[in-house]
């Protein structure tokens, strides 16, 4: 099953199952890709107004960079699928022997970092997302405005989501200074979007309040 591509019934459905997949990683990248496409649709609602003829070439620059972080973040979806089954396999692994034991460290470890890789692409791409969305919220239609304020905080929620993916992982790693380097990298992450996100919300929701 591509996670990717089943209907929005058949996701949730699977999601609240006992299945391993899709988990909290796959979840991110749906929900910063829905969040994206709402900035998105800012964009598209402002591309062709008069009132707004001096950021056509913005929005139409928006609109490219928003559809390829839609499209990656919806292949993360399954890619976080995939790299999650070599780690749930690799838990099962024997360990009754010390070749055992140190063969399944090796295997846990490689697939530690692998399952560790797409969460933080995700935090990448979320942060990507949040940057265009101070763009759609200063200069888009006001008429859309709210969404972009609904596609930040979504895109907010995911970068989230996805850190703890990362955290769970890093925990688990032996390789101690790859996990301080990864964890290192996912605060920076945390520290300088989850703030810039807030600041485009709490912009949105003074121009709706007024």
């Amino acid at each position: 099953m591509n996670f990717s591509e089943v209907s929005c019934s058949q996701f949730v459905s699977v999601l609240g199952s006992k299945a391993p997949v899709p988990g909290g990683g796959g979840a991110s990248a749906l929900v910063g890709a829905v969040g994206t496409a709402l900035g998105n649709m800012v964009g598209a609602l402002t591309i062709g107004k008069k009132k707004y003829a001096d950021v056509e070439e913005d929005m139409l620059q928006l609109h490219k960079e928003a559809e390829r972080l839609q499209q990656e973040l919806l292949d993360l979806i399954q890619k976080d699928a995939e790299e999650f089954e070599p780690l749930s396999k690799a838990y099962g692994l024997p360990q009754n022997t010390d070749a055992e034991k140190a063969e399944k460290d090796r295997i846990m470890e490689a697939a530690l970092q692998a399952a560790c890789d797409v969460p933080f692409k995700i935090m990448q791409k979320c942060a990507e997302a949040i940057r265009l969305h101070k763009e759609y919220a200063t200069k888009g239609s006001k008429l859309a405005v709210s969404d972009a304020g609904v596609g930040v905080i979504f895109c907010k929620a995911a970068l989230c989501g996805a850190s703890l993916n990362v955290y769970i992982n890093t925990k688990a790693m032996k390789d101690r200074v790859y996990a301080s380097d990864i964890n290192r990298k996912t605060d920076a992450l945390l520290a300088e979007y989850e703030l810039l996100a807030d600041k485009i919300f709490d912009g949105v929701k003074g121009q709706l309040k007024g």
